[in-house]
């Protein structure tokens, strides 16, 4: 007898397989980007066969900052749209892994490998396409700390087991490494006969994660803390879908998380300060960690110590001064209010999930 993992995993296979021919087939807006896209990446796009951005199916822009010379794994990359990206952005000594398990989808990705390559000017691919689960890395051959940033656009939300999937993330990254990933989130749990119904999953809404249960899930895989970059509420513009499903407020969140072993499950003041130096390519005047953090070059700015950790033992080191230790503790550190589903990083407001602010 075939176990609901199975089932669900072949549902998936089908929908993005062979149901989908173009992003123009989503029912609902979940599966589509809709944060506004930096004028970089724009440009970057316009170099992409449109046979890749045909079949994209994705609900952020998980695309960070500081990425040369980078390690990268993009999970469950489709037609690669986001593995080129990255290719162009890590450079000829940086290198991208699009792991995906839909055969249609990476033989699109495989099949403009070297077209691309030359289109950026590089005399090899630095990009590689594996056909697997992100349930089990460790079968491709990623080994264990071999990567420096995990990407992922709203595909986490398909799997199954998606206690397995963020195992296997932070036992690929690299100590000081980073996940960022784009998804779609709800703000209840869903029915367990709606998370069988093959349409809502591969509209990315039955397999949605309660944000809770995903704040105890990265506590239990060892990383206690995580940070809201941006969010935009997901529209349910299908009647039947609304019908079946619309009780519940869906939210495309993009987020970010370290391995790191100094952070604490709360933000603790140890009267720590940050100052960005402003060189970081494409953010000369301000940067924003996340949607409460955004450094103006050459601010001093009072951090928490999760903050400082972020900023002073990943890559983003080498572009800010972090002042003070943790040899001297305040107490908490003054995060704000909390709300459930918090805004975009452009709105500056304070919100917290996860761990701190």
């Amino acid at each position: 007898m075939i176990s609901h993992s199975q089932k669900t995993i072949e549902q998936v296979k089908e929908y993005y397989g062979k149901t989908l021919q173009t992003s123009n087939d989503l029912k609902t807006s979940a599966c589509c980007a809709t944060e506004t896209m930096d004028p970089t990446l724009k440009a970057i796009l316009r170099e992409i066969d449109d046979e890749i951005l045909a079949r994209f199916y994705g609900c952020g822009s998980p695309i960070p900052a500081a990425l040369e010379g980078t390690t990268i794994l993009d999970l469950g990359c489709g037609t690669g749209r986001d593995v080129y990206v990255l290719s162009k952005l890590v450079g000829p000594s940086g290198r991208v892994i699009g792991v995906d398990m839909t055969e249609e989808q990476i033989a699109v990705a495989q099949k403009h490998e070297q077209a691309q390559a030359q289109r950026f000017g590089y005399s090899i691919p630095n990009t590689r396409f594996l056909r697997g689960y992100i349930e089990d890395l460790r079968s491709l051959g990623i080994e264990d700390q071999s990567v420096d940033i995990v990407v992922s656009n709203c595909v986490i939300n398909l799997s199954p087991d998606k206690e397995r999937v963020f195992s296997e993330i932070f036992r690929v990254l690299k100590k000081g490494g980073e996940l960022f990933f784009s998804d779609i989130f709800a703000n209840r749990r869903i029915p367990a006969h709606l998370q069988q119904d093959p349409v809502l999953r591969g509209e990315c809404l039955a397999g949605a994660m309660y944000l809770e249960d995903f704040r105890r899930l990265l506590l239990r895989v060892g990383c206690p803390d995580y940070r809201v970059v941006a969010s935009s509420p997901v529209t349910l513009e299908h009647d039947d879908i609304d019908q079946r499903i619309g009780m519940i407020d869906f939210t495309s969140l993009t987020l970010r998380a370290f391995r790191l072993d100094s952070l604490e499950d709360r933000c603790e003041d140890f009267g720590q300060v940050a100052v960005y130096k402003g060189s970081i390519s494409g953010h000369p005047h301000r940067f924003a960690l996340d949607d409460h953090h955004l450094f103006e070059t050459g601010r001093p700015m009072l951090v928490c110590g999760n903050t400082a950790a972020m900023l002073g033992e990943t890559r983003f080191a080498k572009h800010f001064t972090i002042q003070g230790d943790r040899s001297t503790h305040f107490g908490l550190f003054d995060c704000g209010p909390t709300t459930a589903f918090p805004r975009s990083a452009q709105t500056n407001e304070h919100t917290q999930t996860g761990g701190c602010c």
